[in-house]
Parts: structure tokens; C-alpha cells; sequence
């Protein structure tokens, strides 16, 4: 098969759809691999190395897309992207299309086959290809929101750890999966009052279990979230229902009861957000202020340290884009019912019901997109 992987050029965006290690792989099992020129660079990887593995170099992202069989990215295409795409071809990336009508609407429109990262299942349950950069992410947020906190940034000038005889700050972290999990671990290490909410009893046990004495935790309630707010001085957003929109958690409203100066970092942005304020920003331009509330919402987190990100995205992917690539997406798609639940797009056909449900179109269902 004949894979192409272009440069990203979202704004702000460093990683790379495939490292020299995965295309060296890809050639190992005949294909051939076209990169454009550049592609890894803010990654770290040169065009040298990617030579050196296999790949052919091409000089523009136009002769990548229009020879390519495969397209293999990060992150969603932008409209000049979705322009070069056609039925027949296969989209490898994310997508997240339920809070994006325009990009969902392209891309039936290119009658693309689009196979979403971070609708990829596992025998688990898991989100295997989200799972990385959502640990990535959960593990930046702290980070990030602690950098938000200073007064130089326009926070409230906590220190998250505080330092003998004045109190750490308090963090709560609202969603307990992946991304909370991190991010809940790293505050605890910087040593911030650490409490984080979830829904599951399940997971809440488990992360007890797990982490007991690093972090509290607790059911999370409206009611809850709306009390542990008041008393934030950081609040990170890390909830996700796969393929669908993210629900808004806390209210314009609810600001005026937060201490002034407190950060939200909502890293369910790609999903439209967690927070009703929340709109996507840039690294370039990554907090706002909303009601004396600083806001720390880019919609590419990971790609603020793009080697790191960039090679736990090809760890994971690389199984999967070796399979469509041997075999076909049909092919490996009937053979692994985990890949199929990534397919988004078909021949002009939406395939994933959450999607259908957060903007009011109709879908097939994936096995049935499998015979057309």
C-alpha cells in the first residue's frame, strides 16, 4: 500500500503521524511510505532519518495526498486538507467530529474511509489509541494549570505545592480515567491538595485501592463539583464519553462562586469541552479570562512536547496501521472488531451512532458500512 504522511499544519502542532521506526517497519512488510518534506521536524526527526528508513521524500503536501492510498496524520484535517481527500481513500488520525459539524460534513462529502484514534477499542474496554496522549495530557495539565496559577499569567498566584507553613493549593480533578488519573498523580507529586471526582464506584474504589493517602476522591455529583469549586484554586476538566461531546460540568454562572484568579484547564476541549466557557485556544494564545476565571484550553496539548507525544501515539498505532496496510481496511476491519468501531466515515456515510446523536445526522452502523 502506498501511505502518506503529511506535516501537520493545525496551528501550534509539532507531532508527526509516523516516526522512522514505523515507517522502517511499514517498508519491512512492502509497502511504500511517502513523507513530506519537513514533516518531522518539530518532532526532532529529520528527513534524513526518515530516508534512511525507507520512506521517499516528497516535496508538498498536494502530491502526498494525491498519491497516497493511506493517509496517516494526528491530528483532524483542516479544510485545505479535507479538500484533497477522495472516496477510496483511506484517513487515519484523529477526528473528533462530534463537536465539529463542518469537518464531519467534508469529510462525507470526500466519501473518505475515516478511522478515528480515539474510537479504537480494546478487549478491555479501553480507548488503546487515545490512551497515550490522554496520559500525556493528563500528565501536562498540572503543568499547565500550575503556570496559569502565576500572577504574572494573571492567576492567583498560588504556588501548587506550597511551602512550609502555607497551605498547598487545592486541585480537583473531575473525571478519574486516564487523563484524571495522571493528572491527579502529578499534582499529588507537586504536593497540591489533590481530590478528584468521578461517577464510577468502580473506578473511585480502584483509585483508592491504587492511591489511597496520594489523593482523595469522591462521587461526582452536581452538587459536589459545584461545592468542591468554590474552594479550587485549580480545576482540571478530564472527562470523556467516547466519539461524543463532552457534558458541560460547571456553568457561566458558577464562576462567580470560584475564588478569583483560579485556573480551569479543560482538556476535554477536543471534545467541545467540559466547562461552559470553555472554547478551544492555541499554544500560541492558550489562556483566556472568563468572570475573573483564567481558562487554559488548547486543543493540542500533547503537541507541546511533540517528541514524546509523537513517539507514544507510533507505539500504539503502529499495530493497527500495519494491519489496515497489510490487509486492507476491510479486511482489518472484519478481522478486529476493535478497529471497526473506529471507522467514522464511508462513502459519504457517518458510521459511528454517538456522532449521529451530538449533531442530528443519520449513521449506518460499521458492519453495515463494510458491505457497501
Amino acid at each position: 500500500m502506498k501511505i502518506g504522511c503529511p506535516k501537520e499544519i493545525k496551528p501550534q502542532e509539532f507531532r508527526v503521524g509516523m516516526t522512522p521506526s514505523a515507517v522502517h517497519e511499514a517498508v519491512a512488510h512492502g509497502h511504500s511510505v511517502m513523507m513530506e518534506t519537513g514533516a518531522g521536524l518539530g518532532a526532532g526527526f529529520t528527513d534524513a532519518a526518515y530516508k534512511a528508513a525507507g520512506a521517499t521524500i516528497i516535496a508538498t503536501a498536494e502530491e502526498v495526498f494525491a498519491k497516497a492510498e493511506m493517509i496517516v496524520k494526528v491530528k483532524e484535517p483542516q479544510p485545505v486538507e479535507r479538500a484533497r481527500l477522495r472516496e477510496g481513500q483511506l484517513l487515519f488520525t484523529y477526528l473528533h467530529l462530534a463537536p465539529d459539524p463542518k469537518q464531519t460534513q467534508d469529510l462525507l462529502k470526500s466519501g473518505v474511509t475515516a478511522i478515528a484514534y480515539e474510537t479504537v477499542t480494546d478487549a478491555r474496554g479501553g480507548l488503546p489509541l487515545l490512551a497515550p496522549m490522554s496520559e500525556v495530557a493528563g500528565r501536562l495539565a498540572p503543568q499547565v494549570g500550575a503556570w496559569t496559577l502565576q500572577k504574572a499569567n494573571g492567576g492567583r498566584g498560588v504556588l501548587l505545592g506550597g511551602v512550609p507553613g502555607v497551605a498547598p493549593a487545592k486541585v480537583i480533578v473531575i473525571g478519574g480515567g486516564v487523563v484524571g488519573t495522571h493528572a491527579a498523580k502529578v499534582a499529588a507529586g507537586m504536593g497540591a491538595d489533590v481530590t478528584v471526582l468521578d461517577r464510577s464506584l468502580v473506578r473511585l474504589r480502584y483509585l483508592d485501592d491504587v492511591f489511597g493517602g496520594q489523593f482523595k476522591n469522591g462521587y461526582a455529583s452536581a452538587a459536589a463539583i459545584a461545592e468542591l469549586a468554590t474552594e479550587a484554586d485549580m480545576v482540571i476538566g478530564a472527562v470523556l464519553i467516547p466519539g461524543a461531546a463532552a457534558p458541560k460540568l460547571i456553568s457561566r454562572a458558577q464562576l462567580s462562586t470560584m475564588k478569583p484568579g483560579a485556573a480551569i484547564v479543560d482538556v476535554a476541549i477536543d471534545q467541545g469541552g467540559c466547562f461552559e466557557t470553555s472554547h478551544a485556544t492555541t499554544h500560541q494564545d492558550p489562556i483566556y479570562e472568563v468572570d475573573g476565571i483564567l481558562h487554559y484550553c488548547v486543543a493540542n496539548m500533547p503537541g507541546a512536547v511533540a517528541r514524546t507525544s509523537t513517539q507514544a501515539l507510533g507505539n500504539a498505532t503502529l499495530p493497527f496501521l500495519l494491519a489496515l496496510a497489510d490487509k486492507g481496511w476491510r479486511q482489518a476491519c472484519t478481522d478486529d472488531p476493535h478497529l471497526l468501531n473506529g471507522l467514522n466515515t464511508h462513502a459519504g456515510k457517518l458510521t459511528y451512532a454517538a456522532v449521529g446523536t451530538a449533531l442530528g445526522l443519520p449513521t449506518i452502523s460499521p458492519a453495515n458500512a463494510l458491505k457497501l
